[in-house]
């Protein structure tokens, strides 16, 4: 699912890449849809190639596994993400930077959009993809700890990086469903900026 009305547009692209984004969009949206009409063990992938006019074969160029078509913007999360760190502003910190992202992508689904409600309500019920999310979790987490590293001069498997990464992508979902979901995530974040500052990174 895109988080993209949450966040900055994409930049432009030639004719070629924006055909390939819009049949990649068309797939993505026709199993969301029919995923959330029926649940997603009822329906298969032709069913699927059929709704978004395409082929079975076409389908798996761009989803190569049946749970991506629910997580579609994954690669593009993860740019995003990194380039939080990669490309803040100079003199904000890394926390900073990460809240900032967090505010701007993820709220709202932490607001309670009811299309977000819908999605993770789909995801929470179907065993496959909880599984599937949480193994792309950990592989962000991953990603972004390592980009904090890099950035702050720390080993790569420095326990403070991981650890920020950890509860940096956690914080938007802890306030989901909270009253002000923009204050928990902030609040979140003063917590994570003061242990950064103590670590002295």
């Amino acid at each position: 699912m895109s988080d993209t009305e949450a966040g900055t547009p994409a930049a432009p692209m030639g004719r070629r890449e924006r055909k390939k984004a819009a049949t990649r969009q068309a797939i993505a949206d026709a199993a969301l849809r029919l995923f959330l009409e029926r649940g997603y063990d009822d329906v298969g992938i032709r069913e699927i190639a059929d709704a978004a006019d395409v082929s079975t074969t076409t389908l798996f160029k761009h989803f190569p596994v049946k749970e991506a078509l629910v997580f579609d913007e994954d690669a593009a999360q993860e740019a995003r993400l990194l380039a939080a760190v990669r490309e803040r502003p100079e003199g904000r910190s890394i926390p900073a930077a990460l809240r900032e992202h967090a505010l701007r992508h993820r709220l709202a689904a932490a607001h309670g959009d009811a299309r977000f409600t819908a999605f993770f309500d789909l995801v929470d019920s179907t065993p496959a993809l909880r599984d599937y999310a949480q193994a792309m979790w950990l592989r962000h987490t991953a990603a972004l700890a390592a980009a904090i590293a890099e950035d702050s001069g720390l080993p790569p498997d420095d326990p403070a990086c991981t650890a920020l990464a950890h509860f940096a992508l956690e914080a938007p979902r802890a306030a989901r469903g909270h009253d002000d979901p923009a204050g928990a995530v902030t609040r979140a974040f003063e917590l994570l900026e003061s242990g950064w500052r103590a670590i002295g990174a």
